[in-house]
């Protein structure tokens, strides 16, 4: 059996990191469009945010480091693919769409129902994609 509330690892918190190839862009769009708070910013080519209880770290291109070597940060290269992307749940699909839309967040489509869920996506300015997603119950 794991003990992990004796194990400092899980007291650990999770940040994701996102490469974008314009930081004041992105910093507009975090924080006016989805709500994001900003927690600290360095030099211009990094942000960290605070949204929905998570981490989000902004960072613009950049090559191997001592500690990465090999390994490069690069903006997605293709908007239409996907390796990665966030799921908000939310108690109503279609209010939290047109709050966001009137944000500025541009939807691949409106909320299209699939049975016991609402779903819709839009992505950020460098293509990172975002689903919002409203999960009804049968019982």
């Amino acid at each position: 059996m794991n003990d992990n509330q004796n194990n400092p690892f899980w007291e650990s918190e999770l940040t994701t990191i996102l490469v974008v190839s314009d930081i004041s862009i992105s910093k507009s769009f975090y924080t006016n469009v989805l709500g994001a708070k900003i927690f600290r910013e360095y030099g211009g080519d990094s942000l960290v945010l605070k949204f929905l209880g998570n981490w989000i770290l902004l960072v613009t291109p950049g090559g191997p480091t001592d500690d990465k070597p090999e390994t490069n940060f690069i903006v997605p290269k293709e908007f239409n693919s996907v390796s990665h992307s966030f799921t908000i749940r939310v108690r109503d699909c279609r209010k939290s769409y047109e709050l966001l839309k009137k944000n500025g967040a541009k939807f691949i489509t409106p909320p299209l129902d699939r049975g016991a869920e609402t779903r819709c996506f839009f992505r950020d300015p460098d293509g990172h994609l975002f689903e919002i997603s409203e999960y009804r119950s049968s019982e």
